[in-house]
Order: C-alpha cells, then structure tokens, then sequence
C-alpha cells in the first residue's frame, strides 16, 4: 500500500459520486462503503467506482465488505472488517490478487488480522465518535505506537479524526489517516479535502528535509 504524501489521506465514502468529486481533487486513496443497499445497486456502484478509479491509474480505490463482487468486478484492493473476514473466503481473494486491508479494535483481533496476512490494518476508533454506535472505547494515540511495534504493515488510524488532531495521530505512528465525518458533513467537502491533502504534502515535504 502507497502511504507517502496524498496517499496517506483516506476518506471512506458511501457512495460512488463521492469518487467523482474527490478524484479529481487529488486523492489517491479511497475506499466505497456502500450500506443498507440492493445487491443490484452495490454491484453497480462498485462497478462504476472501478470504472472511474481506472481513469486515475495511480488510485488505490478500496472496496469494503463485498469480497464477492469485488473478485467478480475485478477490485485491486478489499477491506473487511472482524465478522467479513470470518466469513470470507481469503484463499478465492487472494487467488484474484485483491490486496486486503483488516479492521481492528483490540489485542485479540489484532492477532486474528495478523493471521490473515493483510497489507494493511487499521485501528479504531482513535477518538471518540458519532457516525456509529461503537462497542469500543476509543483507543487513543498510544496505541497507535503499540500497534506499530507488533507488525511492520502500514497502519490506518480510524474514527472521529479531524484536519486538527490529525497532526498528532501521524506523530504516534500512524501511516494513514481515514477520514469520514471530517469530510462528508463538513459544509464544504472540497474544500475540506483539499486542506488534508495540503497537510500531506506538507508532511511529505518535511519528512524529506529532516
């Protein structure tokens, strides 16, 4: 997984228009979480997220849960979270050369991840948040450090993330930053995701002069 510079931001959409509006913009990683949707309208989605994904060839678009359809529309990369996994047949995943990143929110399923071989994690939530009902205590940002000595994959840090508490979730190890709320609600989304890639390249910018 690319994580330097625009790639470390990473915004989780819930629908494809989304990608039309943020490719162009610059980002370069993005993940479709399609929910409460027909099997007919996730199928289309994901193929026309593909369809515009494939117009930016240096995109890594992630599709999230739909392991089925993302073999059978030919996905590059899959995210699943801790019950998607178990139920998914990684051998028919790996077989189509789909890159699989893993959710995780405890010691217990880090290892489960790990087991998996993904070529990410990602670890949540760091804040507290609103967009769902949670059944984990935030984490906070030292265990962003403590996941990062256990694996030496790139690490996703997840849930109530803002451009303002970005700076210090990248200083405790994280590679990665997704982003949700940050960005859709915000009430001017473009620009919003226009100000976290600025913050990436700064980043890039500064790691390079250290």
């Amino acid at each position: 997984m690319k994580t330097a510079g625009i790639y470390g931001f990473y915004p989780v959409v819930d629908e494809v228009r989304w990608l039309r509006r943020f490719l162009p913009l610059g980002v370069r990683t993005i993940q479709l979480r399609i929910k409460e949707q027909t099997a007919a309208e996730v199928q289309r989605q994901i193929g026309e997220a593909l369809a515009i994904a494939a117009d930016y060839p240096d995109c890594q678009l992630i599709i999230n849960d739909y392991w089925r359809e993302a073999i059978r529309l030919g996905a590059s990369w899959l995210h699943l979270g801790q019950d998607d996994l178990a139920g998914a047949d990684r051998a028919a995943i790996r077989a189509a050369g789909i890159r699989l990143g893993v959710s995780t929110h405890s010691p217990a399923e880090l290892d489960n991840a790990l087991a998996a071989q993904p070529d990410y994690l990602a670890l949540g939530p760091i804040y507290p948040t609103t967009l769902k009902q949670m059944p984990w205590s935030p984490q906070g940002l030292d265990r962003i450090g403590e996941w990062k000595g256990r694996c030496d994959l790139p690490l996703v840090a997840i849930g109530g993330i803002t451009l303002e508490r970005a700076p210090a979730v990248l200083a405790a190890g994280a590679d990665v930053i997704a982003v949700v709320s940050d960005v859709l609600r915000h009430p001017d989304p473009d620009q919003r995701v226009s100000a976290w890639l600025d913050l990436f390249r700064d980043a890039a910018m500064s790691a390079k002069t250290a």
